[in-house]
């Protein structure tokens, strides 16, 4: 893949922000041409409501739909009866520890390294909460995972690629032990998804969580895959016009899923440029993307892991990491860390705590500076986020 070649398809290379260095891809990507050229398509061409009107301009919209649901099945592996369209990651993994009927007294098992998104909905639900404590290390411990799950953990529900570190949990093994305990898996692959490929009936996982805006498409637009036997016990999460058969006064019949979880209008637009998003990052291919990302963590995690003034969260080796360098720099809060990158060199990274908080107070650790890398990212721009970070260090670190 040729990153000068696909940077032309980004308009905030062509604009006055030309000179910015992009490296917050895991908090949200940028979008290319086609995504919202796809996305005003619709604006000009059929802005009308699907799934319920049987003019043309409607059935426009519905096509539309089918295909990008289609789309995104045939990339994750699945089929598309199996996906539910969400606002995001967060909602899709909220409908399932709303929405499913967990038994009484029953556990969720989580890590210790999970995003608000899969903590927050599990210590506000009705079911317990257990977590597979992580080593110094920053691997997961499979041992300590297997000690955990017992016969009262009815759903194991974790990161797949953990947003802070980049570690990626072995999912395939952690599938096979939960469903031998008679327990269901969740994954949060919204970290996953947009950086390797991803073949969910291989996986054999019961449910899949990821958001768009993390993998070239709009924002307000997630997925949630779930196999056919928990999309009919799972209850919605909200319920109105779309995902009803038929009500009288007194009840109600739902239709079968999706429909059943897709209640009130749809994102149509953001819908349909997910399609494009897609198509654009199939073109590419994940295996390329993975190997890119890989190739650019390495040259930016060969110059600053020896430098005694950075601490990277481990593992240090960059492998390990998919596109993720989270560090900090002694003496140097991770805000200004961030601020002096925007304001010297145009470098765009995250600081804090990356909607993760439980991972950085139970360490003691007041956050940390995160660069990302995606598809558009080159060897020229982390040569130039390394040199800048060292100018930090030599001028402000303690």
């Amino acid at each position: 893949m040729d990153p000068t070649k696909i940077r032309s398809d980004f308009p905030l290379y062509e604009s006055e922000n030309s000179d910015v260095i992009y490296l917050d891809n895991a908090c949200q990507t940028l979008r290319p041409k086609q995504v919202m050229d796809s996305m005003n398509e619709y604006y000009y061409k059929f802005p009308a409501c699907g799934g319920r009107s049987i003019h043309r301009l409607a059935t426009q919209v519905t096509i539309k739909i089918d295909e990008a649901r289609e789309k995104i099945a045939s990339f994750m592996g699945c089929e598309p009866s199996n996906l539910i369209f969400t606002k995001n990651c967060t909602e899709s993994l909220n409908i399932v520890a709303k929405g499913y009927p967990f038994r009484k007294g029953s556990s969720v098992l989580t890590t210790d390294m999970e995003h608000n998104s899969n903590h927050v909905p599990w210590i506000t639900s009705k079911i317990n909460h257990k977590y597979v404590k992580t080593p110094e290390s920053g691997i997961f411990d499979f041992e300590e995972y297997l000690k955990n799950l017992n016969k009262d953990v009815s759903i194991v529900s974790m990161v797949h690629t953990n947003n802070v570190t980049g570690t990626t949990i072995p999912a395939k093994e952690i599938i096979e032990a939960a469903h031998d305990n008679g327990s269901l898996v969740m994954l949060d692959g919204a970290q996953s998804t947009p950086h390797r490929k991803i073949d969910l009936k291989k996986l054999d996982v019961d449910m899949f969580a990821f958001s768009l805006h993390k993998m070239l498409g709009p924002s307000g637009v997630g997925v949630l895959y779930a196999k056919d036997e928990i999309l009919e016990r799972m209850n919605p999460l909200t319920g109105g016009g779309g995902s009803v058969g038929t009500t009288d006064y007194n009840s109600v019949t739902l239709l079968p899923p999706p429909e059943k979880f897709e209640s009130g209008l749809l994102n149509y637009s953001g819908i349909i440029g997910s399609g494009a998003a897609i198509d654009y990052l199939s073109r590419i291919g994940m295996d390329e993307i993975e190997d890119h990302e890989k190739n650019l963590n390495n040259i930016i995690t060969s110059r600053l892991k020896d430098n005694d003034s950075i601490q990277i969260l481990n593992p240090v080796e960059s492998s390990l990491r998919s596109g993720i360098f989270s560090f900090n720099i002694s003496g140097i809060d991770s805000h200004d860390i961030a601020m002096i990158c925007d304001e010297i060199s145009s470098i765009a990274i995250r600081s804090g705590m990356h909607c993760a908080h439980p991972f950085f107070t139970s360490r003691g650790i007041n956050g940390c500076a995160r660069a990302s890398l995606y598809v558009y990212n080159t060897k020229e721009e982390c040569i130039k986020f390394a040199d800048t970070i060292e100018y930090i260090i030599k001028t402000f670190s303690a």
